[in-house]
């Protein structure tokens, strides 16, 4: 295919989007597209890369083209079946409306029969709790006396145990007590000796932090200034090469746009010639037939008047043929002849 190949202009009446928009109905149009977009541009040339994008350009306009009908005729069957949805959806309302107002005494005896039955099932289960707790109370009761009579045998061990247990206790507690100063007396040197080291690494460690902080902030202090002056430049590159860019695109959609005029100029003067050639050819063809019709006319009438018959009568004797002639052009049988004298 040509560098120069564009893809014609397609358009779709309302009258055939019932034939196209169905399964398959727009391949031919896809197919048409895909056909006059199958040249295979340099990519190494400018011109070829923005070949390339003129091409993807056309294939955007086309799809247009298409879809756009396409989406009016979708709304105008979408408003044209709203009615029948709007009837349907009325009705089933109307239906669901009178089925729910014919059951609705049965509702209200079903809801009646719940309610009760409900009721009855509350009082009965009122009824068993009663009796388990009256079971529980019993039980526990009879569990207390026996519980008493063992706490009146078990006090009097208990006492005898507790006197033994006391005075182990107190020993315990002195021996515990002069261990627990013995212990915060060594834990105080430990610590003492551990908040010294712990002061002087901490000590250490933040010099060391706001060393390695201030280099960090003059190393990223650099960075941002690096980084600033790399996007100033290439924002100033950016701003040029649009502007290059932008400069061709106009440059490229002007030739284009004049290239497009000359040719409306060329096809539609290549029309009026055709005009005009057609209408001179249909004029030479009529005086032609008109001068052939005169010459045999002239001599229908010389052979009448060779024939003995007057002129008057030669003259009307043409003007009939003649006359038939133009009725019979009339019916369509041949075109109609004018007589010149």
């Amino acid at each position: 295919m040509s560098e120069t190949t564009e893809l014609s202009v397609i358009e779709i009446k309302p009258e055939q989007a019932p034939a196209l928009y169905i399964p398959n109905g727009l391949e031919s149009y896809f197919e048409h597209i895909k056909a006059s977009v199958s040249e295979a541009p340099d990519l190494s040339t400018k011109k070829g890369r923005d070949r390339v994008a003129s091409l993807a350009g056309q294939v955007s306009r086309s799809k247009t083209a298409v879809e756009k009908p396409g989406r009016e005729y979708l709304k105008r069957l979408k408003e044209a079946v709203r009615p029948a949805e709007q009837e349907i959806k009325r009705f089933v309302d109307a239906c669901d409306a009178l089925r729910d107002e014919t059951r609705k005494p049965l509702t209200e005896w079903e809801a009646e029969q719940d309610r009760i039955a409900a009721e009855k099932a509350a009082e009965e289960e009122r009824l068993r709790i009663e009796a388990e707790q009256l079971a529980a109370a019993e039980v526990q009761r009879k569990q207390k006396e026996a519980d008493h009579e063992l706490a009146l045998l078990l006090n009097i061990q208990h006492d005898r145990d507790a006197a033994d247990k006391a005075a182990e206790k107190e020993r315990q507690r002195i021996a515990h007590e002069e261990e627990i100063k013995r212990q915060a007396v060594e834990q105080a040197r430990i610590d003492a000796e551990e908040n010294i080291k712990r002061e002087r690494e901490e000590s250490a460690q933040r010099e060391a932090a706001l060393k390695l902080k201030a280099e960090q902030e003059e190393q990223a202090k650099i960075e941002v200034q690096q980084a600033a002056e790399r996007e100033k430049k290439e924002a100033a590159e950016k701003v040029e090469r649009d502007k290059k860019e932008a400069q061709e695109r106009a440059e490229r959609e002007k030739q284009e746009a004049i290239a497009e005029e000359q040719r409306k100029q060329q096809e539609a003067e290549q029309r009026r010639v055709a005009e005009e050639k057609r209408i001179k050819d249909e004029a030479d063809r009529r005086a032609a037939n008109i001068e052939h019709q005169k010459k045999i006319n002239n001599q229908v009438f010389d052979i009448l008047i060779k024939a003995g018959i007057s002129a008057d009568c030669a003259k009307e004797c043409v003007i009939a043929i003649v006359k038939h002639q133009k009725e019979a052009a009339a019916s369509g049988q041949h075109s109609p002849v004018k007589i010149n004298y």
